[in-house]
């Protein structure tokens, strides 16, 4: 496994810290989580495959000294907290890479280390409106809707955090040093969306929500129902493929791959 003998601190989260965790416990890191204590480990938690798990108080002396030690002898620390809580508790990134200068600071955050919002609490939808992705997102006439909470909390999140310290790994590799990981889901969810801004000026993307190729306003990239009650996807974008596609229908025999 790639990442076999890395140790990774994962202090506890909501869904993108874990599943960044999950991430890099499932290509060989050590993932030790860290829960809260006395609200002790999540009962539930359906992203701790592969992880060990200990509880500290930090807010306590004792436990906030036992982080410290910890990651004396870390590869990587991932925290979810709003900028200044781990400052406050005086396990902020100046003092831990002072005593670990070759450890990975991964900062999960919604809406960055800095700025107007970075102290305001929020979730997956409010990232991506931030973001200006949501407005791309829903069919025409409609009100915008966000895909569950996959984009911003898991894509521009989890994966996105995960990549950042797969890179400052690689390059620790080659300078000995640690440095900080400061992912934004609201930055990481803009930058997946690239594509979409990008490509407006080749047709794309360049007419209103729900009008566009991959959006809903083609009938050969759509959803449909079905006479049993389910729903077939339709993506034949190819004009051979959308021809095989009448042919089909003409026929009443569809490929089950369409």
């Amino acid at each position: 496994m790639a990442l076999r003998g890395t140790q990774v601190l994962e202090l506890a989260g909501l869904a993108p810290v874990p599943f960044c965790g999950q991430i890099l416990a499932d290509f060989g890191a050590q993932v030790v989580r860290v829960d809260r204590f006395r609200s002790a480990a999540i009962k539930v938690d359906v992203q701790g495959r592969g992880k060990r798990s200990l509880a500290l108080d930090l807010k306590q002396p004792r436990g906030a000294e036992t982080l410290a030690r910890l990651c004396h002898k870390a590869d990587v620390l991932i925290e979810p907290f709003r900028p200044g809580v781990m400052e406050n508790l005086n396990l902020g990134p100046d003092v831990l890479l002072k005593n670990n200068p070759r450890l990975i600071y991964a900062r999960l955050t919604g809406f960055g280390s800095s700025g107007a919002y970075s102290k305001m609490a929020g979730h997956d939808i409010n990232y991506l409106a931030v973001s200006g992705v949501l407005s791309r997102l829903g069919r025409k006439d409609e009100n915008p809707y966000a895909p569950v909470n996959l984009l911003a909390d898991f894509a521009g999140g989890s994966v996105m955090c995960a990549l950042g310290i797969i890179i400052a790994l690689y390059e620790r590799s080659k300078s000995g040093k640690g440095q900080v990981i400061d992912a934004s889901m609201v930055e990481g969810a803009a930058y997946l969306s690239s594509f979409l801004w990008k490509s407006q000026n080749l047709g794309l993307w360049n007419r209103p929500r729900g009008e566009n190729l991959l959006d809903s306003g083609a009938p050969f990239y759509e959803t449909y129902k079905t006479s049993d009650g389910k729903f077939m996807a339709v993506g034949a974008l190819e004009p051979q493929f959308y021809k095989q596609l009448i042919n089909e229908e003409q026929r009443g025999v569809m490929s089950p791959y369409w």
